[in-house]
């Protein structure tokens, strides 16, 4: 970066620690001045100890080195309190993955429609903590389903009027959470039978044309519209393919 024209450093040095007058150079010059002679302060370092400048948590006044150090480690705190928010993350999300991964394995060893269920069954009431889940199937991939009993599996047809409540998210395709409509919520949980907070609502198939998984929990903040809804997507992906072969 090119230098500025130097005035004579004993006009610029009044006005850091005092106050302008009309004839000197505006707070705007010097701060122009200082930003593009970076080495100002090495020339002259006695003026860092001279500075003062107002403590930022009390009525002292602490040198410009001073106040540069407590910046740097406000600056510092702030970004291991980062740090620490990401490694957070990563380990949620690295034991998500490895739940997600006992899942497919499940599904993988499944042989039938009904042991499918069942794998379903243990890993989202023990990996996930859904006891309340439901996957919804279309005719079309009833036939491994067929006569099977079980709260967790509702077989309809795609031309139910039923389904039209849930238009939006089918033409999305893509995972949605949060509070869902009293009619959706008892038309597939069933009415006055269990309380559902918040609820995740998978679509299966490519475009959605095998059904949906949803899943409901008691909790309103479980599953909120803000939250990441990928991971959501690849356990439908996985039941997917698992439905398909079944």
């Amino acid at each position: 970066m090119s230098k500025q024209p130097v005035r004579d450093v004993e006009n610029l040095t009044p006005a850091v620690s005092g106050k302008l007058d009309d004839a000197g150079p505006s707070e705007t010059e010097i701060a122009d001045y200082l930003q593009n002679n970076i080495d100002f302060f090495e020339r002259h370092a006695a003026l860092l100890t001279k500075l003062k400048l107002p403590h930022s948590r009390g009525n002292a006044t602490v040198s410009l080195v001073e106040r540069q150090v407590s910046a740097l480690r406000d600056k510092n705190q702030s970004l291991e309190s980062r740090l620490r928010e990401l490694i957070d993350v990563a380990r949620s999300n690295d034991v998500l993955a490895a739940k997600i991964h006992r899942l497919a394995c499940r599904l993988v060893r499944a042989r039938s429609a009904a042991t499918l269920l069942d794998s379903m069954e243990t890993s989202l009431r023990e990996d996930f903590g859904a006891s309340e889940w439901l996957l919804l199937l279309a005719p079309s991939r009833q036939t491994g389903f067929s006569g099977i009993d079980s709260r967790h599996l509702r077989l309809i047809d795609a031309n139910a009027t039923e389904l039209k409540m849930f238009d939006t998210l089918f033409e999305s395709a893509r995972p949605r959470c949060g509070q869902i409509r009293d009619s959706q919520r008892d038309f597939l949980f069933g009415a006055g039978t269990v309380e559902i907070g918040s609820a995740a609502l998978v679509p299966l198939g490519r475009e959605a044309g095998f059904g949906l998984l949803a899943i409901g929990s008691p909790d309103a903040q479980r599953f909120h519209p803000t939250m990441s809804t990928d991971f959501l997507a690849r356990i439908g992906d996985l039941v997917s393919e698992a439905v398909a072969a079944a």
